[in-house]
């Protein structure tokens, strides 16, 4: 009898081995072929590009003096929970606009230099910030080589509680601005400046500036305009980050 059942078990194990000889395949290749597609399909439901995260420096806050109030009918609401210190872009990023070349519709500034606008210091101190004459103006950022833009970090004069009006910024790689434009802000709520009616809001100045989405835009050029501010009629930069891809 205990013969009979080890010839039992041998002759099973005998064609459950040759069952699986017949297909080609051990059980363990079975297996690993089986979670390959699990595995093809995870692959592709991964995020296509990696983010990292960029704390630029900030100047110290430097409020002088008794604010005028500002009268803006599109004028938010200042939230410290709402401004934003880390800038969340793609991995490769980097800060295009120091030290290049900054041209403006007023060539010679009534207060500094323009190359202050991208010296990489956005303190505003005097000696750091550039004034431009009163009404509609605009300063412009050559950075040299077309790139993917990200973020775009401006500063105007903070040293005072005002807001700059009709604040426009724009991305182009027409120097002249007359095609393939792309308006990446726009304040101007009247389109006083006809360069089209703006939905975002205008806001109260302080040392963390305002970041911009450049959501990627390729171009050369940057521009941003103004058109005085709520405490008097003058345009004033003290420094512009321009982050991107090159």
């Amino acid at each position: 009898m205990k013969n009979t059942t080890q010839n039992l078990i041998l002759g099973s194990s005998l064609a459950v081995a040759l069952s699986f000889s017949s297909c080609g395949k051990a059980p363990e290749t079975a297996a690993s072929s089986a979670s390959a597609p699990a595995a093809a399909a995870a692959e592709a439901a991964a995020p296509a590009g990696d983010m990292e995260e960029i704390v630029p420096e900030f100047p110290k806050p430097m409020f002088i003096g008794t604010p005028v109030p500002a009268e803006l009918p599109n004028l938010e609401k200042p939230d410290p929970d709402k401004v934003v210190k880390v800038l969340k872009v793609p991995k490769g990023t980097v800060l295009l606009s120091k030290g290049k070349p900054v041209t403006s519709s007023d060539p010679a500034p009534i207060i500094g230099d323009l190359p202050l606008v991208t010296d990489g210091d956005p303190d505003g101190a005097d000696g750091s910030f550039v004034e431009l004459a009163p009404g509609q103006q605009w300063v412009q950022i050559d950075l040299e080589k077309p790139a993917a833009i990200q973020k775009i970090l401006m500063w105007h004069y903070h040293k005072q509680a005002q807001a700059y009006v009709d604040v426009v910024v724009q991305i182009s790689d027409d120097p002249e601005f007359k095609a393939g434009v792309t308006t990446v802000f726009n304040s101007d709520h009247d389109n006083t400046l006809t360069l089209g009616e703006g939905k975002d809001p205008a806001y109260i100045e302080t040392n963390h500036g305002r970041v911009v989405d450049g959501k990627g835009t390729k171009g050369r050029y940057v521009r941003l305009y103004s058109n005085g501010n709520t405490s008097n009629e003058m345009n004033h930069y003290c420094e512009v980050f321009v982050y991107g891809i090159p």
